[in-house]
């Protein structure tokens, strides 16, 4: 049997692990968007408006008011976040702070957002083994996630859904909480900061370096240039994807998510340490897609690094992949902060 197709079966093995997934159904969300065009026009006509507007503008968009409401209890810091949502405990950021007590690890600091769905303690292990590279970390926990998650909520559907108007502006959200955590790393004393993110994570992680100048160096870890391209095409959100069809084209869809897609602002890394990590297996985010992301950086003669993980997407968190990906990350991390 061909090695690619043991471990596509062996992701598709580990994606059913998961059997709660819920097909929601299809809404516009308009309600959740700032600034849409208010007339009777078809309202994707609006969207498609609103979101070249956003990009366009980008820097209106993820404007980042300033905060200084932060509290930190031991290791668990908590601050407001930029945006407010209708549910009161998303409106609250969550984080876990762990810090470095070497030299350099109080001057060398890492924002690290996890996958879509990770719990309280995804990523505690990679934050960890960061330390030991002399780096702090502060895992940010992404918006409707384990703390953040309304009681009625077995996943975290709201930051990824079929309501195409919530997901643009919850991972908006997650872009802001991601700036202010910055901000407060940079408030206590830290002088070269990164940013790692993992699949949702990942594309967060590269719209907060494009956005944020005290970004130094960005480790995206799973890539896609298109965020729609991924809902539509990959293993793990074909729940979301059943909640789509029929009602909107992914042409459609690419162009009214542009605004929270890598591809547009490629250009803003330019000057930072960049390193690309995908799955040679991965069919949650298709190899083919991660594979145009890394052209287009060439492309365009943007520095980058690219590491290719002999393993799919689920696969990357079992041993020994999770020991190759972590110490990929950490070490690229420790060299360029």
């Amino acid at each position: 049997m061909p090695l690619a197709r043991v471990f596509h079966h062996w992701e598709r093995r580990l994606a059913s692990a998961d059997n709660n997934r819920v097909v929601r159904p299809f809404e516009w969300g308009v309600e959740w968007i700032d600034n849409i065009a208010a007339d009777d026009s078809p309202v994707v006509d609006r969207l498609r408006a609103w979101a070249d507007s956003a990009v366009e503008r980008s820097d209106e968009f993820y404007r980042l008011a300033p905060c200084d409401t932060y509290e930190l209890s031991g290791d668990r810091l908590t601050f407001p976040s930029a945006i407010v949502t209708p549910h009161s405990v998303n409106n609250t950021v969550h984080a876990r702070c762990f810090p470095s007590t070497s030299f350099k690890g109080r001057r060398r600091a890492v924002l690290v957002l996890p996958q879509w769905n990770a719990g309280a303690d995804g990523h505690v292990g990679l934050c960890q083994l960061l330390n030991k590279f002399d780096l702090t970390a502060l895992r940010l926990s992404l918006p409707y996630h384990d703390a953040r998650k309304p009681a009625d909520l077995e996943r975290a559907d709201y930051i990824v859904s079929p309501n195409v108007g919530r997901t643009a502006q919850v991972c908006r959200q997650a872009v802001l909480d991601a700036r202010r955590a910055i901000a407060w790393l940079a408030s206590r004393g830290y002088e070269s900061i990164g940013i790692l993110g993992t699949s949702l994570g990942s594309c967060l992680a590269m719209l907060t370096a494009a956005h944020e100048p005290l970004v130094r160096a960005a480790a995206l870890n799973h890539i896609s240039p298109y965020f729609a391209d991924v809902v539509w095409e990959g293993l793990s959100t074909a729940h979301v994807r059943a909640g789509l069809d029929g009602h909107i084209t992914l042409d459609d869809l690419r162009r009214i998510w542009m605004p929270i897609s890598p591809y547009p602002f490629l250009e803003r890394v330019r000057g930072r340490r960049v390193l690309l990590v995908y799955a040679r297996y991965d069919l949650t985010f298709p190899v083919a897609l991660s594979k145009l992301l890394v052209n287009e950086f060439r492309r365009r003669a943007v520095d980058h690094e690219v590491a290719v993980l002999p393993c799919g997407h689920y696969s990357t968190g079992v041993t020994p992949f999770k020991w190759m990906d972590g110490l990929t990350l950490s070490r690229f991390l420790n060299r360029n902060l």
